[in-house]
């Protein structure tokens, strides 16, 4: 480790990405400081800059200067703490694999949350869930009278955003589907070994834990159903939490070469969903629409265009590129007939 210094960070139990970096920085034997409170409310507090977008969790780290500053957005972050923080890994050294590695962590922050905020808003019985519990994961003790306003004004306000996810009557049965395969694949994948790319975790593994507490611990819908579909899924979340004992070894990181099958299954729901979704997002931002529609397995899907996302595509191009032709030829052989190829181009 290169510094002591205990990270702090703002976060929420019902975040997905929160519940990510809580569980990174355990396994990475990172000491932090976590505190339950909305990142305005703490910053403002502190005089500390409030970044833009405001997401959770918001870590606070030191610039150049000293000067305490805010960042959002896990995935620099995680690369930040492998700066910061020596040992444990969560990148493998493989270029190849390091690539599989990214792709699947985007896969699971940027289309996996789909699955969590549909389940979350969609259905009555799960809006009433969250909408009673979300505002207590930042005050146990409030009083009945604002839990009410609180609970009727968030839970209007999510509700609402729905579309901006594409999540609908006519999408919902296909964020259903999509959700039972990836838990199908996952047990599966699963049965074969204990995470991602082999016997130690990832940055991925961590990403898709941190859609999967919501997911099998906090919505009841979804939790329902994996439980059903992949009781392995369940116990993987469970033993993710906290993998400090953990002793991870180079070995313990299979090669690309070396993957399970199964790999595939998880590979396959990438390409299927995530990239058509990708790539139609990135044609309306390049067209100005503010919206974009295309078919996604079988269906219609519309939602609103997402610049972020752009950049998401444009960043798993980049990665794409820099690999050396050979690599990029073991990643072509995995990837071959997953659908993820349709988004790749070495031309970034």
């Amino acid at each position: 480790m290169t510094t002591q210094q205990r990270i702090t960070l703002i976060g929420a139990t019902p975040s997905p990405y929160t519940q990510k970096m809580l569980a990174l920085m355990r396994y990475r034997h990172i000491p932090f400081n976590i505190n339950w409170d909305m990142p305005e409310h703490f910053l403002a507090k502190r005089g500390i800059a409030v970044p833009k977008p405001v997401l959770l969790p918001t870590f606070i780290f030191a610039d150049a200067q000293g000067e305490a500053r805010a960042m959002c957005d896990s995935t620099p972050i995680i690369r930040r703490l492998e700066a910061d923080f020596a040992g444990r890994s969560v990148l493998p050294d493989d270029p190849a694999l390091a690539f599989i590695d990214y792709l699947l962590e985007d896969f699971a922050d940027e289309w996996c949350t789909k699955y969590m905020f549909h389940y979350r808003w969609h259905l009555p019985v799960d809006a009433e869930n969250a909408g009673n519990l979300l505002p207590l994961g930042y005050n146990v003790s409030l009083p009945a009278e604002q839990l009410a306003q609180f609970k009727q004004h968030f839970s209007q306000r999510q509700i609402s955003r729905l579309y901006v996810v594409g999540s609908n009557d006519t999408t919902a049965p296909i964020i259903d589907a999509s959700y039972r395969r990836f838990l199908t694949a996952m047990e599966a994948h699963l049965a074969q070994q204990p995470y991602l790319l082999g016997a130690r975790p990832g940055a991925a593994d961590f990403a898709l834990y941190g859609q999967l507490t919501q997911l099998v611990g906090f919505d009841p819908t979804p939790r329902e159903i994996a439980h059903r579909v992949s009781p392995r899924t369940v116990a993987w979340v469970g033993q993710l939490a906290n993998l400090s004992g953990h002793e991870p070894t180079d070995q313990q990181w299979l090669t690309v070469e070396q993957q399970s099958q199964t790999l595939r299954g998880l590979l396959s729901e990438v390409g299927r969903m995530y990239a058509p979704a990708l790539l139609a997002n990135a044609a309306a931002f390049k067209a100005g629409e503010k919206d974009w529609q295309a078919e996604i397995d079988g269906a219609l899907w519309q939602q609103q265009t997402f610049p972020y996302q752009v950049k998401c595509l444009q960043w798993i191009n980049q990665h794409y590129a820099e690999l050396s032709n050979a690599d990029r030829a073991r990643v072509n052989a995995l990837l071959e007939g997953s659908g993820c190829e349709s988004m790749l181009s070495i031309s970034g």
